[in-house]
Formats: structure tokens, sequence, C-alpha cells
């Protein structure tokens, strides 16, 4: 089994991290676009664009399946990718709207993503699909890939952040960008037993054998 994984920055080497652990058998391949990261204030246009550049090692015909480890390419440029390449696999990364709406007790969740993620026509049409009956927090954090892309963890307000959902009384946390995968121990020390913390690399392990299979 041969993977390919995309993400615009350092998202990728922790769910390419997590994916080796989960399929140890498989040759996993990763590569980002750190010349431009972050993506998360482009436009869907240039987000498109960019993946598509910076997918073409992976696009040799050699992978099983290519996932896009990037909330905000996913939610602004998998569609595309599927036209342009049909016979070629691609796993993306959705917001987990469907499951926090499923487990949530207090009726509020928390979707931490970047700008254009937010922004997306899939991810509207995630929270009305399957939100209408909880209600979405999305927190600002705007800054926080590149900060991370940084090195500069340190500077992200996640106390200030965990404790205004806390305050909000929200259950469940989505975690919509991988670039956020580098602090979900914090945010889950931070957050406690009473709030979940959602991030989808088993549910990206469960597709992919779907795909080989």
């Amino acid at each position: 089994m041969k993977i390919g994984v995309f993400d615009s920055g350092r998202g990728g080497v922790a769910v390419a991290s997590k994916l080796r652990a989960l399929l140890p058998d498989a040759e996993i391949v990763s590569i980002d676009d750190n010349e431009h990261v972050p993506y998360g204030g482009r436009s869907a246009k240039e987000i498109f664009t960019l993946t598509n550049t910076a997918l073409q090692p992976l696009l040799d015909g050699t992978f099983d399946t290519i996932v896009i480890a990037c909330n905000t390419a996913t939610t602004n440029a998998i569609e595309q990718l599927r036209s342009t390449y049909p016979s070629q696999h691609f796993v993306g990364l959705e917001p987990m709207v469907k499951p926090a709406a499923e487990v949530t007790k207090t009726g509020n969740i928390a979707v931490l993503a970047t700008p254009a993620t937010l922004a997306s026509s899939q991810y509207a049409q995630l929270k009305a699909t399957y939100a209408n009956d909880v209600t979405v927090i999305e927190p600002d954090c705007s800054s926080w890939a590149a900060l991370i892309e940084k090195d500069q963890i340190g500077s992200i307000p996640l106390e200030e952040t965990i404790a205004l959902l806390k305050n909000q009384a929200v259950d469940v946390i989505v975690l919509a960008c991988t670039h956020y995968h580098w602090f979900e121990d914090a945010i889950k020390k931070l957050s406690g037993e009473s709030i979940t913390v959602l991030e989808p690399t088993d549910a990206i392990r469960n597709r992919i054998l779907d795909i080989i299979r």
C-alpha cells in the first residue's frame, strides 16, 4: 500500500506520523508547500492552484490514495482535484461537524479552523446538514497556523480560548486544521474530562482501508 500525504505546512507531518503507526505496513510519502503556507487566508481559486501544483510529485500513478491532510485544501479544492484526476483516489479532511453534533450533550460545539475553511461552501453545507440543532462556535484562530510554522506555539492563546469555550458550555471541540494537531495534547489537558476533542486520523485510516479493499 502506497499513500501520499499532502498539507500546506507542518500539519501533514503529524498526520503522516499517526498514519504510520496505524498502518505500519504502508509506504507513506509526505509533502508540503512551505513556500506558500499558510493557505487559510487565501481565495478558493488560489488554494486550488497552489494545491494542484504542490501535488504533482504524488500524481505519478503509483499511489493507491492521496490524503489531502489539510482542511483548507479539502474544503476548497478536493472536488476540483477529483474532477481533474478521475483515476486517482483522494481522501480529504473536512471539519468533524457531524460526529461533534452526534456526541454533544450541551448542544454547543466549537470548530477550530482557518478563515478559508470557515468561509467555504463545503463547511457551510456540513453545518446546514448536521448542525441545525446545535450551536457552532468558531473562535478566532486566524493566526494560529502561521505561528505554528514559525515555531511560535507559545504565542497562541490556548488557555484563553479554552476558557472562553468552557464559559459557553462547549463540550466538543473539533480540530479542523491539521496544524493544530501539534498541540492536541495541550488542548485536551486544558479542556479536561468535560470536553471531547475530535481529530480525524482514525477516520482517515478507515477510509483508506475502504478504498484499498
